[in-house]
């Protein structure tokens, strides 16, 4: 799995104007949180590379991105969690989980 780092505003409209090609998934990890570590662990451990339904993985280390994982909260209309994932498509958020609610077979049931 290779994530793609998001920590500029810029970055942002950048994967919101690609969720119209193909599926955005944009997990806020707090590096300060065990039970984010462990969620990214278990998306990490059963994402598989050779799945064509995968969103496009991105990455908010919201620590040192608040403003970024604030932006996202406002602009998608979506109460602030952390870890939060969201999946984008054509611009907006069609699902969002959070904690260990956070789940790879899930993403991708979403993403069809």
């Amino acid at each position: 799995m290779v994530w793609h780092d998001l920590k500029t505003e810029k970055e942002l409209t950048h994967w919101k104007e690609t969720s119209s090609k193909t599926p955005v998934m944009i997990f806020k990890h707090s590096t300060r949180c065990s039970i984010s570590a462990a969620a990214k662990g278990r998306m990490e451990r059963n994402w598989d590379d050779k799945d064509p339904n995968n969103p496009s993985p991105v990455f908010l280390d919201l620590i040192a991105h608040r403003e970024i994982s604030n932006k996202i909260a406002f602009e998608f209309n979506i109460e602030h969690e952390s870890p939060q994932l969201l999946l984008i498509r054509n611009g907006v958020c069609t699902y969002h989980t959070s904690h260990m609610d956070i789940n790879y077979k899930e993403v991708l049931e979403n993403c069809k």
